[in-house]
């Protein structure tokens, strides 16, 4: 009997998919996400040294619209070939997991 393997393979947004391809954009989004970590780090150093309250807040949105940001362009990426190749294979639990995505991420 033939052996069966599972094709799953993990995506920039950490999403598994059963199809092989990758993701356009996966290295934007990492750098995307390095450059929100090391903000969100200079952020922690401003809070230790006692910066101004408001000045926190100011940099603490530029960080969320970052993440935000970064967020859209997995979205986006998503759209255009996750969800293409699950219409195509006639996949419905992919859009109600797109959803649920959709939704934690609106939150």
């Amino acid at each position: 009997m033939a052996e069966q393997h599972d094709h799953t393979y993990m995506h920039a947004h950490g999403i598994s998919h059963s199809h092989g391809h990758v993701h356009e954009n996966q290295k934007a989004v990492v750098n995307r996400l390095a450059r929100a970590i090391g903000h969100l780090e200079k952020v922690k150093r401003m809070v230790e040294a006692g910066t101004d309250c408001s000045e926190v807040l100011v940099q603490l949105a530029a960080v969320r619209s970052a993440i935000d940001n970064t967020g859209k362009v997995i979205l986006q990426d998503h759209m255009r070939h996750c969800m293409v190749d699950a219409v195509t294979a006639g996949d419905e639990t992919a859009i109600e997991e797109l959803c649920a995505a959709i939704d934690k991420f609106m939150k």
